[in-house]
C-alpha cells in the first residue's frame, strides 16, 4: 500500500477502537488525547516503510515519508535499511532469496512491532515529556506526511518540521501523564500492525512469521492470492481502500463526538 493510505488505516483503527473503549467498556478519552493518539497511530503506520532508502545527500529517493524531515529522515532511512538487511543476512536460511536492501523484512514483523511499542512506553515512563516531545514531533511528522501528503510535498520538509515541532511542545505541555503516554507506545504499536496487514493485502506480501522457520526459509512473504490481491497505487487501493477508510473514520469521529454535543445541546435548550 502506498503513504497516505497506511496513514489514513491508523487514523481510522484508533478512531474506530477509541469508539468501542468508549460506547462498551466506558473509557473515555479528552478531544487531545484522541487527538494525540490518532496523529500517532498514523505516523506509527508510516513507520516500518522508513527502510527504504534513497540518497540521503541529495535527499531525493527513498519511500515519501523517509522524506519527511528532508536529508535528516532520510539518514534514519538509510541506518534502518542497513540494519534490516544486516539482520535478513544474519538469520536467512538456504532458500531465502539473495537481496540488495532491506525494504519489508525486520521492520515488517511483529517483533519490530512489539519492541517499537514496548521501547516508546519505556521512553516516556523513564525520561517524560523531553521523551515525549520527541516521540510526538517524530509521529506527528509522519503523520502529516502520510495523511495530508499533497500539502507536505509543497510545503517542502522545513514547513513539516516547524508544525511538528509546535504540535509536539503543545501537546506534551497539556496531555495528562497517567493516561497519555502509555497511550502514546500503544499507538505507535498499532500503528505498525496496521501497517503490516496493510502490505499483507498485496501482492509482495511481509515476512510477518519471522522468525518461524518455513521450509527453510526463515523471511517468506505473506500475502494475499494474486487474484484477489491488492496492487500497491492502483485504482482499487486509491479509490475504494481510501473511501472506506476514510467513511469508517468520520463514522468513528461522529459516534465519539456527537452524544456528548446532543446533550449539550438539549440542556442548553
Amino acid at each position: 500500500m502506498m503513504g497516505p493510505s497506511h496513514a489514513l488505516s491508523g487514523a481510522a483503527v484508533w478512531l474506530s477502537g477509541s469508539w468501542a473503549l468508549q460506547h462498551f467498556y466506558d473509557y473515555e478519552q479528552s478531544p487531545l488525547a484522541l487527538a494525540v493518539g490518532t496523529a500517532v497511530c498514523a505516523g506509527g503506520a508510516l513507520l516500518p516503510d522508513l527502510d527504504l532508502s534513497g540518497k540521503v545527500t541529495r535527499n531525493q529517493g527513498g519511500a515519501t515519508v523517509a522524506r519527511t524531515f528532508g536529508v535528516f529522515s532520510l539518514f534514519v532511512a538509510e541506518v534502518m535499511e542497513k540494519v534490516s538487511l544486516g539482520v535478513y543476512y544474519a538469520t536467512k536460511l538456504s532458500r531465502d532469496p539473495k537481496r540488495s536492501n532491506g525494504h519489508r523484512t525486520l521492520t515488517h514483523t511483529i517483533p519490530f512491532t512489539v519492541l517499537v511499542g514496548w521501547g516508546t512506553t519505556t521512553l516516556c515512563a523513564r525520561y517524560g515529556k523531553w521523551a515525549v516531545i520527541g516521540i510526538l514531533f517524530f509521529m506527528i511528522g509522519l503523520a502529516l506526511r502520510g495523511l495530508f501528503d499533497k500539502w507536505a510535498e509543497r510545503a517542502g520538509w522545513l514547513i513539516v518540521t516547524l508544525v511538528s515541532a509546535g504540535a509536539a511542545v503543545f501537546t506534551a505541555a497539556n496531555l495528562p501523564g497517567d493516561r497519555g503516554y502509555p497511550m502514546i507506545g500503544l499507538a505507535v504499536g498499532v500503528g505498525c500492525f496496521v501497517h503490516i496487514i496493510g502490505d499483507m493485502i498485496t501482492r509482495a506480501g511481509v515476512p510477518i512469521l519471522w522468525p518461524i522457520p518455513i521450509k527453510r526459509r526463515m523471511w517468506t512473504p505473506i500475502s494475499l492470492p494474486d487474484k484477489i490481491a491488492l496492487r500497491a497505487g492502483g485504482k482499487t487501493e486509491i479509490v475504494v481502500v481510501r473511501t472506506a477508510l476514510t467513511i469508517v473514520s468520520v463514522l468513528a469521529t461522529l459516534g465519539l463526538f456527537a452524544p456528548s454535543v446532543l446533550q449539550k445541546f438539549n440542556l442548553d435548550l
